[in-house]
Formats: C-alpha cells, sequence, structure tokens
C-alpha cells in the first residue's frame, strides 16, 4: 500500500519528474526548493526530516558550487538543520564546543619563521572569503528573524556567528562615538524619533527599517543594532531603561535583554545588519520594477500621428518654390 506524502514533499513531484528527463538538469532547482521549504517550517517530524536528509544528501553533490553554496548559508541560520548534512555542508552544529588546541611538545622555532608562516595562515582563512548574501535572501533572513519569537531569535544569532555570509563592514571609529553619544543623550529624553533617526543614518539604513528596528516590542533587533555600533552593555543598559518604558519597566525584559546582549557577538550583529539593508534593496527592486519588453507599445502607438482620411488630403506648400509659383502666375 502506497503511503502519502508529507505536506513538506507534496508540491515537489514536478520537479522530480522533470528531473529524471534527459537533457533537462533540475537538480540545482530541486534542491534549492527543497531547503526553502524545509526552513520554513521551524520544527518536523521524524518522517520529514528523513526523507529531507535523503534527497539532499543524494542531491548536495551532484550540484553545481554555487548552488551548494547557497544551501550551505541557508541551512548555517536554521536550528533544526539535520546533523548528517551539517557535517556534509561543513555546517558546525549548534553547541559543538571544539577543544582547545595542545601546544605540540616540540622547540620552538625562531620569531621570523612563526611570523611567516601566521602570515600564511592569515592570507589563507582571508583568502577563504564568506558569501555575500543576494537582496531575495538578504530580506528572506530579516523577515525569518522579525517573524520570529525570543528563543527562536536568540538561536538564529548564535548561528548567525559560524554562517558562512559577509557581515556588513564595521562602522568607522569617529562616527560610532558621534552615534553612541546622541543615542544616549536621546534615550535620556525618551525621543525616538531622534533616537531612529540618529540609528538609521550611523548604520546607513533606510527610515522605514530603523523605525521597525527601534519599535520592535522584543528588543533584540536593538541590541544587534547597538552592538554593530560598538555600545558597551552598561550604555545599552540604560538605553534599555530610558528609551522604552514598556521595556525598562519590566525587570524580566531588562534581564534577558542585557544577557542576550553580552553573549551577542559583533560578525552576527554585523550579518544581521547587512540583512537589514539587503532587504531595503530588494524592496527598491521590488516597487521600482523594470518594464516589460511590451509595455511601450501602447504608449508608442499613442504617440503616433493619426492617419489622414481621404477627404483631408493637403496640397503640398509651393510658395518656396519659384518655378511652381511662375507657372501659377502664368
Amino acid at each position: 500500500m502506497m503511503t502519502t506524502p508529507p505536506p513538506l514533499l507534496s508540491g515537489l513531484d514536478g520537479l522530480m519528474t522533470l528531473s529524471r528527463r534527459e537533457g533537462v538538469d533540475i537538480r540545482p532547482t530541486l534542491l534549492r526548493v527543497l531547503t526553502d521549504l524545509y526552513v520554513q517550517t521551524p520544527s518536523h517530524t521524524e518522517d520529514e526530516e528523513r526523507q529531507f536528509t535523503e534527497l539532499a544528501m543524494r542531491l548536495i553533490d551532484e550540484v553545481d558550487d554555487a548552488t551548494r553554496a547557497a544551501v550551505r548559508a541557508r541551512l548555517a541560520i536554521y536550528p533544526q538543520t539535520p546533523a548528517v548534512i551539517a557535517n556534509r555542508l561543513g555546517i558546525r552544529a549548534a553547541g559543538a564546543a571544539e577543544p582547545p588546541a595542545l601546544a605540540p611538545l616540540i622547540a620552538p622555532e625562531p620569531a621570523r619563521e612563526s611570523n611567516v608562516r601566521t602570515a600564511d595562515a592569515t592570507s589563507r582563512a582571508e583568502s577563504a572569503s564568506p558569501l555575500s548574501m543576494l537582496p531575495n535572501d538578504a530580506a528572506e533572513v530579516s523577515d525569518l528573524f522579525f517573524a520570529a519569537d525570543s528563543s527562536k531569535r536568540a538561536a538564529m544569532l548564535f548561528h548567525l556567528a559560524d554562517a558562512p555570509l559577509k557581515p556588513a563592514a564595521r562602522i568607522s571609529p569617529s562616527r560610532a562615538l558621534q552615534a553612541k553619544q546622541i543615542l544616549e543623550m536621546a534615550a535620556f529624553a525618551s525621543d525616538t524619533e531622534n533616537f531612529t533617526l540618529e540609528l538609521g543614518d550611523a548604520l546607513l539604513l533606510s527610515a522605514r527599517m530603523a523605525t521597525q528596528v527601534v519599535d520592535d516590542p522584543g528588543g533584540e533587533p536593538l541590541a544587534c543594532a547597538l552592538k554593530a555600533l560598538g555600545v558597551s552593555s552598561d550604555t545599552f543598559q540604560r538605553i534599555l531603561l530610558f528609551l522604552n518604558p514598556a521595556v525598562g519597566n519590566s525587570v524580566t525584559a531588562v534581564y534577558r535583554l542585557s544577557r542576550l546582549y553580552d553573549q551577542l557577538s559583533e560578525r552576527a550583529a554585523l550579518i544581521l545588519l547587512a540583512a537589514w539593508r539587503g532587504a531595503t534593496t530588494a524592496a527598491i527592486r521590488a516597487k521600482h520594477r523594470s518594464l516589460l519588453y511590451d509595455d511601450e507599445r501602447p504608449r508608442l502607438r499613442a504617440s503616433q500621428p493619426q492617419a489622414r482620411t481621404d477627404g483631408q488630403r493637403t496640397l503640398p506648400d509651393t510658395s518656396a518654390h519659384p518655378i511652381s509659383r511662375r507657372s501659377a502666375d502664368e
């Protein structure tokens, strides 16, 4: 007796059939769609996880590097990624602590050679540059973060610290120092409007995104924004107490956000900042999309002169030709 496939894989029948046809390589698209469907649900049954693992493991080694990198970036920030797939893609599992490296029992090498090896190791690490998020992927990361609850946001920030994604560049120290002073004074005055304007200007965020970060009731987006600016823990706590009375009056909320802020890494905050900027770019592109190839045709037809009827024939102007004028006089 055939069993009914779970809802996770119910929409992949057509892609699976197409992937078996000769001359059509649908495996990259199939892996992307399968991954997108899997990460949209916060939890899965054992059957769903097993079927996703079986399909993904067969496709991972058969797709191109770009597809594999995109899937790796997507699963790196998903808390429920199966351990087998995480190991295959080189994603460190959540909570996996690496054993400390022990110094070898050998005589120390000369300082010059050690410096050369350190420089080589640093250059190799920098050459393995992380992936830049496309605007649509950045918008998905941003939406997923804002839609999650406090516990899922904390887990997502933990995974972002090790995700193979390119973080935003650090704010210059002089600009960050100026922003810290203005933000703290605006928070003491409970001036949310100027606080939002300064935060968006310092982090290069749109007005809509800056407002969403400041007005978020959970407080995690504000913690990430201030961590990206390098705000100290004491200053962050003072901003929490004065900026938003709803949060400042809750001892539990202040304590929870303070612990999150202390454990939050700068890299995770900068990756999320890059996602917010990319989400703004995706929204602008969606709003100002390019015209289709035939959108201009009605305008061209409307601008063309209308054809004259037989009764509207006009005689040519012969006033500028002396020969024609002389013939008329004769």
